[in-house]
Protein backbone atom coordinates (compact mmCIF):
# COMPACT_ATOMS: atom_id res chain seq x y z
CA UNK A 1 0.00 0.00 0.00
CA UNK A 2 1.48 3.30 -1.16
CA UNK A 3 -0.43 6.50 -0.41
CA UNK A 4 0.04 10.13 -1.44
CA UNK A 5 -1.78 13.07 0.12
CA UNK A 6 -2.36 16.21 -1.96
CA UNK A 7 -3.66 19.44 -0.51
CA UNK A 8 -2.59 22.88 0.71
CA UNK A 9 -0.77 23.61 3.97
CA UNK A 10 -3.21 23.34 6.87
CA UNK A 11 -5.50 20.83 5.15
CA UNK A 12 -4.73 18.21 7.80
CA UNK A 13 -2.52 15.98 5.69
CA UNK A 14 -0.02 15.34 8.49
CA UNK A 15 -2.66 14.39 11.05
CA UNK A 16 -4.53 12.10 8.69
CA UNK A 17 -1.34 10.56 7.30
CA UNK A 18 -0.21 9.61 10.80
CA UNK A 19 -3.60 8.10 11.70
CA UNK A 20 -3.94 6.20 8.43
CA UNK A 21 -0.36 4.91 8.68
CA UNK A 22 -1.12 3.52 12.15
CA UNK A 23 -4.29 1.90 10.82
CA UNK A 24 -2.47 0.27 7.89
CA UNK A 25 0.69 -0.61 9.83
CA UNK A 26 3.02 1.19 7.42
CA UNK A 27 5.44 4.09 8.04
CA UNK A 28 4.46 7.70 7.52
CA UNK A 29 7.19 9.59 5.72
CA UNK A 30 6.98 13.29 6.53
CA UNK A 31 9.49 15.50 4.77
CA UNK A 32 8.50 18.37 7.07
CA UNK A 33 9.33 16.33 10.17
CA UNK A 34 12.62 15.15 8.71
CA UNK A 35 13.65 18.68 7.79
CA UNK A 36 12.67 20.13 11.18
CA UNK A 37 14.63 17.37 12.90
CA UNK A 38 17.66 18.24 10.78
CA UNK A 39 17.28 21.90 11.77
CA UNK A 40 16.93 21.04 15.46
CA UNK A 41 20.06 18.85 15.30
CA UNK A 42 22.07 21.48 13.42
CA UNK A 43 23.00 19.13 10.59
CA UNK A 44 24.38 20.43 7.27
CA UNK A 45 20.97 19.78 5.73
CA UNK A 46 19.30 21.65 8.58
CA UNK A 47 21.54 24.68 8.13
CA UNK A 48 20.81 24.66 4.41
CA UNK A 49 17.01 24.58 4.67
CA UNK A 50 16.39 26.59 7.86
CA UNK A 51 16.41 30.05 6.24
CA UNK A 52 14.14 28.81 3.46
CA UNK A 53 11.58 27.32 5.83
CA UNK A 54 11.60 30.42 8.04
CA UNK A 55 10.54 32.48 5.02
CA UNK A 56 7.92 29.94 3.97
CA UNK A 57 9.85 29.04 0.83
CA UNK A 58 9.84 25.58 -0.75
CA UNK A 59 12.94 23.44 -0.24
CA UNK A 60 14.71 22.71 -3.57
CA UNK A 61 13.48 19.64 -5.43
CA UNK A 62 16.87 17.92 -5.52
CA UNK A 63 17.17 18.06 -1.73
CA UNK A 64 13.75 16.55 -1.11
CA UNK A 65 14.09 13.94 -3.87
CA UNK A 66 17.34 12.67 -2.36
CA UNK A 67 15.86 12.67 1.15
CA UNK A 68 12.76 10.71 0.14
CA UNK A 69 14.62 8.40 -2.22
CA UNK A 70 16.87 7.26 0.62
CA UNK A 71 13.99 6.86 3.08
CA UNK A 72 11.67 4.76 0.88
CA UNK A 73 14.43 2.20 0.36
CA UNK A 74 14.65 1.38 4.06
CA UNK A 75 13.39 -2.05 5.16
CA UNK A 76 10.24 -0.81 6.91
CA UNK A 77 8.92 0.59 3.60
CA UNK A 78 9.00 -2.76 1.82
CA UNK A 79 5.26 -3.32 2.25
CA UNK A 80 4.17 0.26 1.74
CA UNK A 81 4.27 3.76 3.17
CA UNK A 82 2.38 7.03 3.30
CA UNK A 83 3.98 10.19 1.94
CA UNK A 84 3.23 13.40 3.81
CA UNK A 85 4.54 16.61 2.23
CA UNK A 86 6.00 14.97 -0.86
CA UNK A 87 5.70 15.33 -3.77
CA UNK A 88 4.90 19.04 -3.95
CA UNK A 89 5.88 19.73 -7.55
CA UNK A 90 5.48 17.87 -10.82
CA UNK A 91 9.26 17.46 -11.00
CA UNK A 92 9.20 15.71 -7.62
CA UNK A 93 6.33 13.49 -8.77
CA UNK A 94 8.22 12.49 -11.89
CA UNK A 95 11.29 11.61 -9.83
CA UNK A 96 9.15 9.58 -7.45
CA UNK A 97 7.66 7.66 -10.37
CA UNK A 98 11.17 6.81 -11.57
CA UNK A 99 12.30 5.28 -8.24
CA UNK A 100 11.09 1.78 -9.15
CA UNK A 101 8.34 1.67 -6.53
CA UNK A 102 5.60 0.28 -8.76
CA UNK A 103 3.07 1.75 -11.17
CA UNK A 104 1.62 5.08 -10.08
CA UNK A 105 -1.80 3.92 -11.26
CA UNK A 106 -1.86 1.43 -8.37
CA UNK A 107 -1.20 4.05 -5.69
CA UNK A 108 -3.89 5.65 -3.52
CA UNK A 109 -3.92 9.42 -4.09
CA UNK A 110 -6.06 11.67 -1.90
CA UNK A 111 -6.80 15.34 -2.54
CA UNK A 112 -7.87 16.97 0.74
CA UNK A 113 -9.89 20.14 0.20
CA UNK A 114 -10.42 22.92 2.78
CA UNK A 115 -11.67 26.53 2.24
CA UNK A 116 -8.95 29.20 2.19
CA UNK A 117 -10.24 31.10 5.25
CA UNK A 118 -10.19 27.90 7.29
CA UNK A 119 -6.63 27.17 6.19
CA UNK A 120 -5.54 30.62 7.40
CA UNK A 121 -7.24 30.05 10.77
CA UNK A 122 -5.69 26.64 11.25
CA UNK A 123 -2.15 27.62 10.31
CA UNK A 124 -1.86 30.98 12.06
CA UNK A 125 -3.25 29.50 15.28
CA UNK A 126 -0.75 26.65 15.53
CA UNK A 127 1.76 26.54 18.37
CA UNK A 128 4.69 24.16 18.67
CA UNK A 129 6.90 22.73 21.41
CA UNK A 130 10.55 23.08 20.35
CA UNK A 131 11.63 20.31 22.74
CA UNK A 132 9.22 17.40 22.04
CA UNK A 133 7.69 18.79 18.81
CA UNK A 134 4.11 18.43 20.09
CA UNK A 135 1.67 20.66 18.20
CA UNK A 136 -1.23 22.69 19.63
CA UNK A 137 -3.77 25.22 18.39
CA UNK A 138 -4.92 28.32 20.26
CA UNK A 139 -8.61 27.53 19.72
CA UNK A 140 -9.13 23.96 18.58
CA UNK A 141 -6.40 22.22 20.64
CA UNK A 142 -5.09 24.56 23.32
CA UNK A 143 -2.65 23.36 26.01
CA UNK A 144 -3.94 23.01 29.57
CA UNK A 145 -1.85 26.03 30.57
CA UNK A 146 -1.71 28.82 28.00
CA UNK A 147 1.61 28.92 26.18
CA UNK A 148 3.06 25.85 27.90
CA UNK A 149 3.49 22.30 26.56
CA UNK A 150 1.38 19.71 28.37
CA UNK A 151 4.08 17.06 28.00
CA UNK A 152 7.26 18.72 29.24
CA UNK A 153 6.42 22.27 30.41
CA UNK A 154 8.39 23.97 27.64
CA UNK A 155 7.19 27.37 26.44
CA UNK A 156 5.35 27.02 23.14
CA UNK A 157 6.33 29.03 20.09
CA UNK A 158 4.75 30.02 16.81
CA UNK A 159 6.94 28.72 14.01
CA UNK A 160 8.05 31.29 11.47
CA UNK A 161 6.25 29.44 8.68
CA UNK A 162 2.96 29.64 10.64
CA UNK A 163 2.94 33.44 10.95
CA UNK A 164 0.15 35.10 8.99
CA UNK A 165 2.27 36.81 6.33
CA UNK A 166 4.27 33.65 5.73
CA UNK A 167 1.10 31.53 5.66
CA UNK A 168 -0.33 33.71 2.89
CA UNK A 169 2.88 33.23 0.89
CA UNK A 170 2.85 29.47 1.46
CA UNK A 171 -0.71 29.21 0.15
CA UNK A 172 0.21 31.31 -2.88
CA UNK A 173 3.20 29.05 -3.55
CA UNK A 174 0.91 26.04 -3.30
CA UNK A 175 -1.48 27.49 -5.87
CA UNK A 176 1.35 28.21 -8.30
CA UNK A 177 3.64 25.22 -7.85
CA UNK A 178 1.84 22.39 -6.10
CA UNK A 179 -1.74 22.50 -7.36
CA UNK A 180 -0.65 21.30 -10.85
CA UNK A 181 0.10 17.95 -9.17
CA UNK A 182 -3.64 17.30 -9.13
CA UNK A 183 -3.68 17.39 -12.93
CA UNK A 184 -0.55 15.23 -13.09
CA UNK A 185 -2.04 12.50 -10.90
CA UNK A 186 -5.52 12.68 -12.41
CA UNK A 187 -3.93 11.70 -15.72
CA UNK A 188 -2.13 8.72 -14.17
CA UNK A 189 -4.12 7.50 -11.17
CA UNK A 190 -7.50 7.68 -9.47
CA UNK A 191 -7.44 10.83 -7.34
CA UNK A 192 -10.06 10.76 -4.60
CA UNK A 193 -11.33 14.13 -3.39
CA UNK A 194 -11.84 14.33 0.38
CA UNK A 195 -13.69 17.08 2.25
CA UNK A 196 -11.17 18.08 4.92
CA UNK A 197 -13.42 20.71 6.50
CA UNK A 198 -14.96 18.20 8.91
CA UNK A 199 -14.01 16.48 12.13
CA UNK A 200 -10.75 14.50 12.07
CA UNK A 201 -12.65 11.28 12.79
CA UNK A 202 -15.05 11.79 9.87
CA UNK A 203 -12.19 12.42 7.46
CA UNK A 204 -10.28 9.40 8.73
CA UNK A 205 -13.25 7.08 8.29
CA UNK A 206 -13.54 8.16 4.65
CA UNK A 207 -9.84 7.48 4.11
CA UNK A 208 -10.04 4.04 5.72
CA UNK A 209 -12.97 3.09 3.54
CA UNK A 210 -11.19 4.33 0.41
CA UNK A 211 -8.03 2.29 0.98
CA UNK A 212 -10.02 -0.83 1.84
CA UNK A 213 -12.28 -0.62 -1.22
CA UNK A 214 -10.25 -0.61 -4.47
CA UNK A 215 -11.12 2.11 -6.97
Amino acid sequence: MRVIFLGPPGAGKGTQAAKLAAHLGVPRISTGDMLREAIANGTPLGRQVEPLMERGKLVPDDVLIALVGERVREDDCAHGFILDGFPRTVAQAESLASMGLGEVSAWSVFQIEVPREELLRRLSGRRWCPRCQATYHVTSRPPRQEGVCDLDGTSLIQREDDKETVVARRLSDYDQQTAPLVTYYRERANVRRVDGNRSMDAVLEDLKTAVEVPA
